[in-house]
């Protein structure tokens, strides 16, 4: 019997539009992929509405252009929308998205011929606290606190835009993105040990590069 591709299957959600877009929303990213493999094109939707916001976060504080981070992202979804299909279910679709969209800003790092200036949100007292992603305004804060706030993050974003590429991507994914030492080492395809020690390397250089500033 022959496979029938994606596009042929029926849709195996009824009602609305919106109704449709309820439920794809309760799914896992597996069952969403696997919705898109199915025929449902809005699975695929789906999975930019997810992941657009938070990509475009990592690759601008990579790269530093936003702009340029914007076409990146689009790039990412074109090759996840045209590999899909060989993508390991088994494996967390967050991790493989995030691995295209690294190498894409490793390379266009690459194709520099200046430093780029990333971004980083704020400083953090404990590194190890949590995985949370960091906040850089809170408005509870009053206006001197917020101006001294904002003062720090221009020492920041010049102190992130020194650290060397390979701590520089570690770095944003952990300290910004919130990933686990696993999901660093499966996004940039090194090692745990590696990962940690790189990660311990970026941050003595980051303390090195930001203390005379902000004396």
């Amino acid at each position: 019997m022959a496979t029938r591709t994606r596009h042929q299957q029926p849709s195996r959600f009824g009602g609305t539009g919106t109704e449709h877009r309820r439920q794809l929303s309760e799914l896992s990213d597996s069952d969403v992929v696997q919705t898109f493999l199915d025929g449902e094109q809005r699975g695929f939707d789906e999975l930019v509405q997810r992941y657009d916001s938070r990509l475009l976060n990592f690759v601008y504080r990579t790269v530093g252009d936003r702009e340029r981070s914007q076409d990146l992202v689009q790039e990412t979804f074109v090759r996840v929308y045209r590999h899909l299909g060989r993508f390991d279910q088994s494996k967390k679709f967050s991790t493989w998205i995030y691995t295209i969209a690294s190498n894409l800003a490793k390379n266009e790092l690459r194709n520099r011929s200046r430093n780029p200036l990333v971004f980083f949100q704020t400083l953090k007292k404990n590194w190890d606290a949590d995985h949370r992603p960091l906040e850089w305004e809170d408005m509870q804060y009053k206006p001197d606190d917020l101006f001294r706030k904002r003062h720090l993050r221009r020492r920041v974003e010049e102190a992130v835009a020194r650290l060397p590429e390979h701590h520089r991507i570690v770095f944003v994914l952990r300290e910004l993105g919130g990933k686990t030492y696993e999901e660093i080492a499966d996004i940039t395809g090194c090692n745990l040990g590696t990962v940690k020690s790189r990660l311990n390397r970026a941050r003595n250089n980051f303390a090195q590069i930001i203390a005379p500033m902000i004396d």
